[in-house]
């Protein structure tokens, strides 16, 4: 019989349940992912686009060439040399006559350059020329 009634006290005395273990490991969960999220970076170049008000939004390109504003030259994400680029604009005017390429120059770039890129494009029979921008 006392057995029986120590059971039910202890059946009764539990009215609640103490949930702040259950919050201290939801929030530590909480630090964790955004401590985490932070210092994700995400991988490419950095090229501050220009503004423009008169900017039309293009369908993707073949070739993309990005100018950075301390004048370094990517083709696709990787460093090229002028030559490189003119090698590379040479066979792929070739390879499709419609071809066409999309220039991200950083604001700051050199405009020479940018000009040095779209007439080399030109001379070896890129039909078709963009300047990336941003819409205002």
């Amino acid at each position: 019989m006392r057995f029986r009634g120590r059971r039910m006290e202890l059946e009764h005395g539990l009215k609640q349940i103490d949930i702040a273990p259950l919050i201290d490991v939801v929030f530590q969960l909480l630090i964790f992912f955004m401590l985490t999220s932070s210092f994700i970076m995400q991988p490419g170049i950095r090229v501050n686009l220009p503004k423009a008000a008169t900017s039309e939004v293009v369908k993707p390109q073949n070739v993309e060439i990005m100018v950075t504003s301390e004048g370094i030259v990517y083709l696709d994400g990787k460093v090229v040399t002028m030559d490189e680029l003119r090698g590379f604009l040479k066979q792929s005017a070739k390879r499709s006559p419609s071809a066409s390429i999309l220039i991200k120059a950083d604001r700051r770039a050199s405009l020479g350059r940018v000009v040095e890129i779209w007439d080399m494009a030109r001379e070896l029979g890129v039909s078709q020329i963009n300047i990336a921008t941003n819409q205002e």
